[in-house]
């Protein structure tokens, strides 16, 4: 009996010594056992609090007590293997989630003080005010004019046609793209490139004048030039909205990012100052994706 517990103190030990980066910084010192979330969970000034957050998709647990911040005129950037539930967790902000049968969804995520779950919470202008932009450009079968003007108009954010035209006008050149459509916006969104798909997806997600914007992974399918663009736009973005952004490169991550959370097997094991979490992660799963070990 002495022998095993030796044995397993021992396994423990080595699963919590401080590894030393090549700075002769310490970095991870907590086992990879251990689940409950390292580091500081809340934001300076708060836009969204979670707090206990799960999902269950069936029987399956997806996300399992998930509490963080998101903080406001902050990139907080949502990193981990796939199927870690970095995604899920994300759809949850802003209900998303609401449309898969089998989804249940518990804990506490707020805004402005108003649980997103509450009972009288209606879901339309939530979606407004908590906009989505998809892995994946997705405009309408419409003229790139009638693509942004289309939130604005069944949300009744205009009185005339003038007013719209500004707001048009104004949320593409927020995405970095009116010179560049401003002599076309008659013709179909679905005829520009990829990058300028995403960036006017953008726009759309914008012109509802959102508090906080949701990326899932924007870059995934664009080529390195406009990712860069993507990117780009992020960082001047954050100065009037909160975003939240999950992507698989950790790069990105490291480039638009002032926060960095890391997602494992739906558990949030580390949340930091993204500097923290690359440089001296806490957790010893951390260092482990962080290092390429696995993931």
């Amino acid at each position: 009996m002495d022998n095993v517990a030796t044995a397993e103190h021992t396994d423990f030990e080595e699963n919590t010594i401080a590894h030393t980066s090549d700075m002769g910084h310490s970095t991870a010192t907590v086992s990879r056992d251990v689940r409950k979330t390292v580091g500081d969970i809340e934001a300076e000034n708060p836009r969204m609090i979670c707090r206990g957050v799960n999902v269950h998709y069936g029987d399956k647990h997806a996300i399992k007590d998930v509490s963080v911040d998101l903080g406001k005129n902050e990139v907080l950037a949502m990193i981990g293997p796939s199927g870690c539930g970095k995604s899920t967790f994300l759809r949850c902000l802003n209900r998303m989630n609401d449309t898969i049968d089998d989804c249940h969804v518990t804990g506490s995520i707020s805004i402005d003080e108003q649980d997103i779950y509450d009972k009288s919470m209606d879901v339309v202008p939530l979606r407004a005010q908590v906009g989505m932009v998809f892995q994946k450009p997705n405009p309408f079968p419409k003229s790139i004019y009638d693509n942004i003007a289309y939130g604005p108009r069944i949300h009744g954010l205009v009185e005339d046609k003038e007013e719209l035209d500004h707001l048009v006008e104004g949320s593409l050149r927020k995405a970095g793209l009116w010179a560049e459509v401003s002599d076309r916006l008659a013709q179909p969104g679905t005829g520009l490139s990829g990058g300028q798909q995403q960036r006017l997806c953008i726009a759309r997600t914008i012109a509802v004048s959102p508090e906080v914007i949701l990326m899932d992974e924007p870059c995934s399918a664009l080529d390195p030039i406009a990712t860069a663009k993507v990117e780009e736009l992020i960082d001047e973005l954050r100065e009037n909205y909160t975003i939240a952004i999950v992507t698989h490169s950790m790069q990105q991550a490291a480039r638009v990012s002032q926060r960095t959370a890391y997602f494992h097997l739906g558990d949030l094991i580390e949340v930091g100052s993204t500097e923290q979490i690359f440089n001296m992660p806490r957790h010893q799963l951390t260092e482990d994706y962080i290092t390429g070990r696995f993931g």
